[in-house]
């Protein structure tokens, strides 16, 4: 079967500065992958070449066997780490902006997802808290028909409640024939959803492998793995 996600060898610089060094991994169908650093370790900076945002300086990227580019876009679903919806906008706005844009989102799922979330269709972004914009992100990001979903920080500067309701969001939502690349740094309230962790940092991967192998071999839960790895990092 062939992988949702190939990356080999990827690097990218910012003027002189490498922001991706040599990064490789390989995605396959129905695997969410928990992409953990601090910040500025070059979780955005990853996705936003895989997405098509950004170029890379070398190595290749294949989703789905199609190089970043028209094909590769269709297939991507990407969330960002803020806000993109003009404040004036309801939700209902956002779900029909989305549907004049993209040609797989599903509206009908689209309002499914609001009730799950409790979230209210006519009120304005500029109403709503933080919380609340990132389960109408989420809502706009899964109602398209992705094979990759990219989601960037999606719990941050959200309280406990709503965070937990975010993780059973993305859970409910899951479709097998697909992946997630989930970029955090808050790794104990999600870390139970991760099929497989890479950790990075300063654009490098230290540890990437299947997330139960690891507790296993290091006899801990990923969230002191991390705290391990990356203590005198930051």
């Amino acid at each position: 079967m062939e992988p949702i996600l190939y990356v080999d060898g990827l690097q990218k610089r910012y003027g002189m500065k490498p922001a991706l060094r040599s990064i490789s991994l390989t995605l396959e169908p129905g695997r969410i992958l928990g992409l953990m650093g601090p910040n500025g370790s070059g979780k955005t900076t990853f996705m936003k070449v895989i997405a098509g945002l950004q170029k890379a300086n070398g190595g290749t990227v294949r989703v789905c066997g199609n190089p970043v580019g028209i094909e590769s876009k269709k297939l991507v679903s990407f969330l960002p780490d803020r806000n993109i919806m003009p404040r004036r906008m309801t939700a209902a706005d956002a779900i029909d902006y989305y549907h004049d844009f993209f040609a797989d989102f599903d509206v009908n799922k689209a309002y499914d997802m609001l009730n799950f979330v409790h979230l209210e269709k006519n009120i304005p972004v500029s109403d709503m808290s933080k919380g609340m914009v990132e389960k109408l992100n989420l809502t706009l990001c899964f109602s398209r028909k992705s094979k990759l979903y990219l989601l960037d920080e999606p719990l941050g500067g959200v309280d406990p409640v709503a965070r937990e309701r975010i993780v059973s969001t993305i859970a409910q939502t899951f479709n097998p024939e697909s992946s997630i690349i989930v970029s955090t740094h808050l790794v104990h309230d999600i870390e139970r959803m991760f099929n497989d962790v890479c950790f990075i940092s300063e654009g490098e991967v230290l540890l990437s492998g299947n997330a139960e192998q690891l507790r296993t071999e290091r006899g801990m839960d990923i969230d002191a793995l991390y705290i391990q790895m990356f203590r005198d990092r930051c």
